[in-house]
C-alpha cells in the first residue's frame, strides 16, 4: 500500500485560500457592516457546528444564542457581550449539559474580541490587521515547515500530524509576518516580533485544544464547510484563542498606540 502523499491537501487548501482570504482581507479593510457581518456569521456557524458536535437535536438553537452575543456586543459593547456570554455558559451548561454550555465562550469570547477589536479607534484596522497575519503566518509556516521537515511529533496522543519543527516554523513566521507589518507601516519595535511569538503560541494552543475535542468525540474534522480546511473550528480555532489576547493588549496599549508598541 503506498504511503499517503503529505502534499494531498494543498491544492484543495489553496483553492479555499484563495477565494477566502481576499474575502476576508475586504471585510476586515473596510470595517463596518462589512466586518460586522462576516463576524456574524462566523459565530452563528460555529454556534451550529457546536451544537452538532453537542449532538443536539435542534443545534440551530446554539446559533442563535451566538447570534444574540453578537448583537448584544455590536449594539452595546464587549462588556455587554462578555456578560451574556456568561449568562448563556451557565443556562447551556445547566440545561444541556458542561460541554455544550463550554462552547459558548469558546466561540464566543473570540469573536465580540474580533468585533471590539476593529472598532479601536485610529489603530483598529492595523490591530486586527496584525493579529490576522500573525496567525495566518503561524498557519502557513507551521504547514510547510512540518511537512517540509516531518521530526518527532508534537503532542501525538491528540494530534499525530502535528511536528515540533511545524510548531517553531509556525512561531517564526509569526514573528517575521507580524515585524514585517509592523514595518511596513512605520511602527516596528521589538514588540511586533515578541507578540507574534506569544500571539502564535495562544494560536498553536487553540489547534491543539480542538484537536483534543476532536479526539475526545471522535471526528476527523469540526464540519464540512470550509473544502481542504474542515468546519469553521478547524480554520478559527487560532483566532479564538488568541483574539482575547490581543485585546488586553490592545486595552493597555496607549491611546492611538498599536497593540504591539
Amino acid at each position: 500500500m503506498p504511503a499517503p502523499n503529505r502534499w494531498s491537501d494543498i491544492y484543495v487548501r489553496t483553492a479555499s485560500a484563495l477565494v477566502l482570504g481576499p474575502l476576508a482581507l475586504f471585510c476586515l479593510g473596510h470595517g463596518g457592516w462589512a466586518w460586522d457581518g462576516l463576524l456574524a456569521i462566523a459565530m452563528i456557524g460555529l454556534g451550529h457546528e457546536w451544537g452538532t458536535l453537542s449532538k443536539l437535536p435542534q443545534p440551530w438553537g446554539l446559533a442563535v444564542v451566538l447570534g444574540l452575543i453578537w448583537a448584544l456586543a455590536a449594539k452595546f459593547g464587549f462588556l455587554a457581550g462578555m456578560a451574556a456570554i456568561a449568562l448563556a455558559t451557565g443556562l447551556a451548561w445547566w440545561r444541556l449539559g458542561r460541554f455544550t454550555g463550554l462552547g459558548v465562550p469558546y466561540a464566543g469570547l473570540g469573536g465580540i474580541s474580533l468585533l471590539w477589536l476593529r472598532l479601536r479607534p485610529d489603530v483598529g484596522l492595523l490591530d486586527t490587521a496584525y493579529l490576522v497575519f500573525v496567525i495566518w503566518g503561524t498557519d502557513i509556516g507551521a504547514y510547510l515547515t512540518g511537512r517540509l521537515m516531518g521530526g518527532p511529533k508534537l503532542a501525538p496522543a491528540i494530534s499525530p500530524g502535528k511536528t515540533w519543527s511545524g510548531a517553531a516554523g509556525g512561531l517564526l513566521s509569526a514573528a517575521l509576518t507580524g515585524g514585517m507589518l509592523a514595518g511596513m507601516t512605520g511602527q516596528f519595535s521589538l514588540g511586533a516580533l515578541v507578540w507574534g511569538v506569544v500571539l502564535s503560541t495562544l494560536a498553536q494552543a487553540g489547534d491543539l485544544m480542538e484537536s483534543a475535542v476532536k479526539r475526545k468525540l471522535g471526528v476527523k474534522d469540526s464540519g464540512r464547510t470550509i473544502p481542504g480546511h474542515g468546519g469553521l473550528f478547524d480554520r478559527l480555532d487560532g483566532f479564538l484563542t488568541a483574539a482575547p489576547m490581543a485585546v488586553l493588549l490592545a486595552y493597555l496599549a496607549a491611546k492611538g498606540v498599536p497593540l504591539w508598541r
